[in-house]
């Protein structure tokens, strides 16, 4: 990798796992005193830049997160995954970078790729953080004008689209689509359909019960996407769940980030006995 400052990004395009793919690595600043670092599963179709908003609020821990097959600028893939795959691809990156243990987070769809991660793979996960997500099929469903335009990839290519559809889709105030649309990088279709086909069928449900990393699920309460329903269930499954609503609709943790940042520190900043104190 090429040396960069401090706080940009380290990109890099590897076989990792079988695949290749386009990771990032954002160093934590200088002087910051060591601290886990944070693995971050993004949305669907979405690319890196799209949350890099969110890694310059969080500057004082590591922060690594990666392109799936055939978004942003990791090539497409040849067959068909599911979400074991990837996790286990995610532990062999974890591997090359040097890694071990890390807190986990991850928002909409990336939110059950963390789910899947934390239950495959719990000796490498400290905390966990599911933001405007779901147990998966079993989900409680959006408001169908919103979950039509999701399904659809126009949203990717199309800027004018994003923008005229931007509060119907995610419930957020259109001040923030341009800046949302400036960052896209249109994923593949093939990326596209295989990352919605590879949760089909697939549900936490089961499993949630016998996670036991202390778990932090925020929701939007103007989400048309994922309702706060699907957080409830999620806290209510997961022994060690606490839930936390913020304004804001599905992507309140880039736009309400200034309230959604200095909970997301708290969370992991906080003693077992306080996690439990407030989780009561």
């Amino acid at each position: 990798m090429t040396e960069t400052s401090a706080r940009t990004p380290k990109l890099e395009i590897e076989r990792i796992g079988g695949r290749e793919i386009r990771y990032a690595v954002w160093k934590a600043k200088a002087g910051s005193k060591p601290q886990r670092p944070i693995f971050f599963f993004n949305g669907i179709g979405a690319n890196i830049e799209l949350m890099a908003p969110l890694a310059e609020w969080i500057d004082d821990r590591d922060i690594i997160t990666f392109d799936m097959p055939g978004v942003g600028g990791s090539p497409p893939p040849r067959l068909p995954y599911r979400p074991w795959m990837i996790a286990r691809m995610t532990m062999r990156l974890l591997d090359h970078l040097g890694y071990d243990k890390v807190d986990v987070m991850g928002v909409s769809w990336g939110g059950g790729m963390a789910q899947q991660f934390a239950f495959q793979h719990p000796s490498r996960v400290g905390k966990l953080i599911l933001a405007a997500t779901s147990p998966g099929m079993l989900m409680v469903p959006g408001e169908i004008s919103a979950l039509s335009k999701m399904a659809n990839p126009r949203r990717y290519f199309d800027t004018q689209f994003m923008k005229d559809n931007f509060r119907t889709l995610y419930g957020d105030e259109e001040s923030s689509a341009s800046s949302h649309a400036d960052r896209i990088s249109p994923p593949t279709r093939v990326g596209y359909a295989y990352q919605l086909g590879a949760m089909m069928g697939w549900t936490s449900v089961p499993f949630l019960p016998l996670m036991r990393q202390k778990t932090l699920v925020m929701m939007g309460a103007d989400d048309r996407i994922v309702p706060v329903v699907n957080g409830k269930i999620l806290a209510s499954l997961i022994p060690r769940g606490r839930l936390e609503i913020v304004a804001g609709g599905h992507l309140f943790l880039v736009s309400r980030a200034s309230d959604c940042v200095p909970l997301i520190k708290a969370f992991l900043a906080e003693s077992d006995a306080d996690f439990e104190a407030r989780a009561a």
